[in-house]
């Protein structure tokens, strides 16, 4: 599996056509206090998968803190791979839309992204205050 494209951004639609459609990728996030409660989000992500990845494995998105606790519960799911005929690989598009996400703080935060049991991938969240005028 190689993991083409892993971002949280704004909005996000998969598998119209094949196509990933992505609005306003971030990685920071201001805001006036704490908690923090951001109204909407979406993780977005493209993976590419070859003939080694034919068959059925787990797929496990987690936010977690800076401290490795998890702020949201896990997303799991299994994911079954089967290549088109004549095709040496194929591309799958997944979108997580998030509402309300609840985070208790300021500072880092980490989505990863778990495939077949194994760390696939990670990006980071930063929350910070708003900048004063």
């Amino acid at each position: 599996m190689k993991l083409e494209v892993f971002t949280l951004c704004d909005a996000a639609t998969g598998d119209l056509n094949g196509k990933l459609n992505l609005l306003g990728a971030f990685d920071t996030l201001f805001a006036q206090s704490e908690p923090i409660t951001h109204p909407a989000c979406s993780v977005a992500l493209r993976m590419r998968f070859g003939k080694n990845d034919v068959g059925t494995q787990p797929l496990e998105l987690k936010l977690l803190d800076g401290d490795n606790k998890p702020v949201l519960p896990p997303m799991r799911t299994n994911l079954t791979v089967t290549l088109p005929e004549g095709m040496p690989t194929m591309s799958q598009n997944f979108v997580l839309n998030i509402q309300q996400m609840k985070l208790p703080h300021f500072g880092e935060y980490r989505i990863e992204l778990i495939y077949g049991n194994q760390p696939a991938g990670w990006i980071p969240l930063y929350v910070r205050p708003a900048p004063t005028q």
